[in-house]
């Protein structure tokens, strides 16, 4: 497994300096300078700058080796999601990362806790751009404007209230229907089923990861074989924890139904965590377009959404 970049160990115990100094200017580049992550990329190739393997910084790279808590001194806790000191050396500072990860908008599941930050509805792998697939995530412009950007190009970015208000629009519609109610408790039950096969699989990831003690303690594998079997069983556990909060969420919803004016009132005041079980119910995916000019701010033409089910809209 190779090291994090700008330490000299899997340890964590001794920072490369070179590396920290770089990792400092592209974490100043996007926080200060407020470059777009593509920008940031091409700015650590052109001065050839490299990964720890030798290859060329990417979008996806940069932005994994950014979401580490590691770089700050940190982990997260596996059950609460909180972040908490490990007492390592940093890159870093654990307000530099937390500034990071309210800038991209996501927190390994765990929506960002700024006390001003807008409760974006379509986080959380809701979104994709329309140029390069990837996802979409909720941060405020250089005005300071709720919007979604793309997390990986960069290239396609949208206003919160324009993007909200029509998926919103389209999501009364078909709660609206009749049906609708029978389909979305169908659906949530799907939910909490997936819910209860992700916490099987969490159970046996970690009775694995377990079982790799006894082995290493009588000789029968080598340190190497550990450390990359913990490392892959740490990575399927982290991905599995991510996607069970993010069901919880919809599974245990409670949904609305009524007439048209009391839906209506309800997606204006009802709870947060409610309406973002509607969306991921009935939409599978928002694709988000590039506008066709430059200040463009209707999301009619350059939406499409993907419904659940062939019935839907």
């Amino acid at each position: 497994m190779p090291r994090l970049y700008g330490f000299e160990d899997q340890r964590l115990s001794r920072v490369r300096e070179p590396e920290q100094q770089v990792a400092r200017e592209a974490v100043s580049r996007l926080l200060v300078g407020r470059q777009p992550r593509s920008e940031v990329v091409s700015w650590m190739n052109a001065e050839g700058h490299r990964g720890t393997m030798g290859g060329e910084w990417t979008n996806g790279s940069l932005g994994r080796f950014l979401a580490n808590p590691a770089i700050a001194g940190l982990e997260r806790d596996p059950e609460t999601g909180e972040l908490r000191e490990t007492g390592r050396p940093a890159l870093i500072t654990r307000n530099e990362y937390e500034q990071l990860e309210a800038l991209s908008g996501r927190t390994a599941g765990v929506a960002p806790t700024r006390d001003d930050d807008f409760p974006y509805l379509l986080s959380e792998g809701l979104t994709e751009c329309g140029l390069c697939d990837d996802g979409m995530t909720g941060g405020r412009s250089n005005a300071g404007t709720p919007s979604y950007r793309c997390h990986d190009c960069g290239r396609v970015r949208i206003t919160a209230a324009a993007l909200e208000d029509y998926v919103g629009e389209n999501a009364l519609a078909e709660l609206s229907r009749p049906g609708t109610r029978e389909a979305l408790e169908a659906a949530q039950e799907e939910i909490r089923a997936e819910a209860e096969s992700l916490r099987q699989r969490i159970k046996t990831l970690t009775a694995s990861r377990d079982g790799l003690v006894e082995p290493y303690a009588e000789g029968q594998v080598t340190r190497a074989v550990l450390v990359a079997a913990d490392g892959t069983i740490n990575e399927k556990l982290k991905d599995a924890r991510t996607r069970l909060r993010y069901v919880e969420q919809i599974a245990n919803a409670k949904l609305p139904f009524g007439d048209v004016e009391g839906l209506v009132r309800w997606w204006e005041h009802g709870p947060h965590a409610s309406k973002r079980a509607v969306v991921a119910l009935l939409f599978d995916r928002v694709r988000v377009m590039p506008a066709r000019a430059r200040g463009v701010r209707s999301a009619e033409d350059r939406v499409v959404l993907r419904w659940r089910t062939v019935e839907a809209a």
